[in-house]
């Protein structure tokens, strides 16, 4: 039997052998069969050959043994066709060999299911191997032809609106100045280095002047007359030092809502407020200083050097006069 008939029965006994056939690419031998190996899809999707027949190892094995002797030669599309069709004969023979009684379990449902799937897996490598088919025929009858290269005929280009363009000379070189003109440099700002500083100390003292004269008020009234985002950290700072001194108490009675801080210390005598944020705050500034000083050292060293060239610029001058 060759590729392009069909055996309506095999032998289960004879084990399957492959060869290689470098005209026609690889081929395989079960039983009767005798053609490409891509044809086992076709004649088991038909019922003509059973699947647990196949020994896919052997198969396998041939067909490496074919690939090695193609040496550099090797095609990879054939070797990628030959994955698809091994691929899809193994889950097709797991399946097969599934217990067809009674499903009891939805597990042994599911691979039951499987078989089904992966039959339409098979009609649906069957169809991109034909369209593919048809792609190659056109782009080879493509190759063939050639577009038309003359220009339109006056009965269709009169067909064509005439191009409009509503500005003149001035407005060109108006468009080209400004495209050309020199672009404004960008100077970046740097006011924001140089916020002012707020000390933690002063603001729990604005808090406890105030808390001490209306008892209780909310931490909205109490940062109301700051007018920078740094300031009202530092307020709330000072509130959370206030609150480990034990002298205010917070209270929110529903969630993100107001919060209250009620004066519990006393009315008179100083409230000691450790310092450790604005400690921090100097050591920061030393290093900024520090940075600054480095920053300014570098700027006097590079204008030295810059005298230093102009100098041996001009001496060198003097001596070519000479």
């Amino acid at each position: 039997m060759t590729g392009t008939d069909i055996a309506e029965e095999t032998s289960p006994a004879e084990t399957p052998t492959a060869k290689a056939v470098t005209s026609e690419g690889f081929s395989v031998r079960v039983g009767d069969f005798d053609g490409p190996f891509d044809l086992l899809l076709t004649l088991i999707s038909r019922h003509k050959l059973e699947v647990t027949e196949l020994a896919l190892h052997t198969v396998t094995d041939e067909f490496i043994k074919y690939i090695r002797e193609q040496g550099k030669s090797w095609d990879l599309d054939e070797a990628s066709s030959f994955l698809v069709v091994a691929a899809t004969l193994l889950d097709l023979k797991a399946a097969r060999l599934l217990p067809s009684g009674e499903v009891e379990d939805e597990e042994d449902l599911a691979l039951l299911e499987a078989r089904d799937l992966l039959f339409a897996r098979l009609l649906q490598y069957r169809a991109y191997k034909e369209v593919s088919a048809i792609f190659a025929d056109r782009i080879a009858h493509a190759n063939k032809r050639f577009p038309r290269t003359v220009g339109l005929e006056a009965q269709f280009a009169a067909l064509l609106p005439e191009v409009l363009i509503g500005l003149g000379p001035d407005q060109f070189a108006a468009l080209a100045a400004r495209a050309l003109a020199p672009k404004i440099v960008e100077e970046v700002s740097i006011a924001h280095a140089h916020v002012q500083r707020v000390n933690v100390r002063e603001q729990a003292l604005i808090i406890i002047d105030r808390l001490r004269r209306v008892r209780t008020s909310t931490f909205r009234a109490l940062i109301a007359d700051c007018d920078t985002t740094l300031l009202v950290v530092g307020r709330f700072l000072a509130l959370l030092e206030l609150y480990r001194e034990a002298v205010v108490a917070f209270e929110q009675i529903t969630p993100l809502g107001d919060l209250t801080i009620r004066w519990t210390g006393n009315d008179e005598g100083e409230i000691q407020v450790t310092d450790e944020f604005d400690e921090e705050r100097e050591v920061d500034r030393s290093a900024d200083v520090e940075q600054d000083r480095e920053q300014g050292f570098g700027q006097e060293a590079e204008h030295v050097n810059e005298l230093e060239a102009e100098r041996n610029e001009s001496e060198m001058k003097e001596q070519g006069n000479e």
